[in-house]
């Protein structure tokens, strides 16, 4: 009978004792693994600018919501919180605000690679971690190790070079590092169902994207195109709800610290389509920006290895 390696132990010990950040480590990984397949797949639906693509990927997305909702049994629950929220002009208010939080990442995700910004956008989702086990440690309280400290301390070198270089960092790259935590944030705060609040926030996108198409030069190509409208853009949908299913369910599950580590595991996979399949390339002086922080993903290995091993 096979054994599994040594190396497996920590981890398998940590599912078997903590099944409920088990399960969050999976979903983050298979997350970041599908938003890479989804960064690669904006290349085959070219002519289509990328607010198209954004527009397009927000109304194949919600069909696909609305179908893992009668999947998983949640259509009453999805009546309840609707209810709930028409109640609660509060928590409607910030559904909006999570809505076009959400909306603005979903529309630079695809616009980047189809306009040349793919590695500004990595850069952001190497940085966004590095927020996140902030906001960990200063608003939740969260205690951070050594391994942690020094990851932080590692990132920070190359945000200052790429200050030093720049004089600011490019506005991709910011949306994405300070935009999305604030998103998390209130989706705890809000304590909604995570493929509900997610399914709303489609539908409130809904009306802005409608009026995107209607004015768009290039949707019309669509109709034209029998491989793209009944094959493609579906896809795009099913693989877009997947992942940020996964990814929202991961951010629930985990505490904001561990979260934001497996953060590194996006970046990196992003990092390499955008070298093997989009082309980009770093210069010289880019890499001791990203030297700095790819050394920072060293460390949070190192810290989750021993996290695992602590589990034990």
């Amino acid at each position: 009978m096979a054994t599994a390696p040594l190396w497996c132990c920590p981890f398998i010990i940590l599912c078997m004792n903590h099944p409920e950040i088990a399960r969050g480590i999976a979903l983050s990984v298979a997350a970041s693994t599908l938003f890479a397949l989804l960064y690669a797949y904006t290349q085959w639906l070219a002519p289509l600018s990328g607010m198209d693509i954004f527009a397009w990927r927000v109304i194949w997305t919600l069909p696909a919501a609305l179908l893992l909702i009668v999947w998983n049994g949640h259509g009453s629950l999805l009546v309840a919180t609707i209810k709930q929220l028409w109640r609660h002009p509060r928590q409607l208010l910030l559904m909006f605000v999570t809505a076009t939080l959400l909306g603005l990442q979903l529309w630079l995700f695809v616009w980047a690679p189809v306009n040349g910004r793919a590695l500004e956008v990595s850069l952001g989702y190497f940085l966004m971690p590095i927020v996140m086990v902030l906001l960990g440690r200063f608003y939740y309280r969260e205690r951070l190790d050594l391994w942690q400290y020094l990851a932080v301390a590692s990132a920070i070198v190359g945000i200052l070079h790429e200050l030093w270089m720049t004089r600011a960092f490019s506005w991709p790259t910011l949306l994405v590092a300070l935009a999305y935590p604030p998103y998390f944030i209130l989706r705890r705060q809000m304590k909604l169902d995570s493929l509900v609040q997610f399914t709303l926030e489609m539908l409130l996108m809904m009306p802005l994207v409608l009026v995107l198409l209607w004015h768009s030069p290039t949707s019309a190509n669509v109709l034209h195109r029998p491989d793209m409208l009944l094959l493609l853009l579906p896809g795009l949908g099913l693989l877009s709800t997947l992942a940020l299913h996964c990814f929202l369910r991961a951010s629930r599950l985990l505490p904001l610290g561990l979260f934001g580590i497996l953060g590194y595991v996006e970046p990196v996979l992003l990092l390499v389509v955008s070298f093997v399949l989009l082309g980009e390339s770093l210069g010289a002086t880019q890499l001791w920006t990203y030297g700095p922080i790819w050394l920072s993903v060293v460390f949070t290995a190192i810290h989750s290895v021993r996290l695992m091993q602590g589990r034990k």
